[in-house]
């Protein structure tokens, strides 16, 4: 695992990092429309977030691996943010997609 798997992590890592960053600026945007700087800085931390896509794909990732990964972590973490922070509503039924999700990264993850 060692090294090879550091060099597909971090990037993915920051991929998850710079996304939320956008979805924060995007969110905000959308909430402040005449605050176009908002919009910009979301366009540019999703273009931030696509280029470490790239280096955590030519590292070996993998395209559904690493695709998993990211659509559950990014997910999870949006949840958490729209509810702590935008005070936004959470179902049953989205908590369960995301639980699925979660056994399916185990799963995924088990084959390591």
């Amino acid at each position: 695992m060692g090294g090879y798997v550091v060099n597909w992590i971090l990037p993915l890592a920051l991929l998850i990092f710079f996304e939320l960053v956008a979805d924060v600026f995007a969110k905000e945007w959308s909430l402040k429309q005449h605050m176009m700087w908002l919009a910009v800085f979301a366009l540019l931390a999703y273009l931030i977030a696509n280029t470490f896509w790239l280096f955590a794909l030519k590292n070996g990732s993998g395209l559904a691996k690493g695709a998993m990964i990211f659509s559950i972590a990014s997910a999870g973490i949006a949840i958490l943010l729209g509810y702590f922070i935008y005070k936004e509503s959470i179902t049953p039924v989205q908590i369960a997609g995301l639980g699925f999700g979660v056994v399916a990264l185990v799963l995924l993850l088990g084959e390591f």
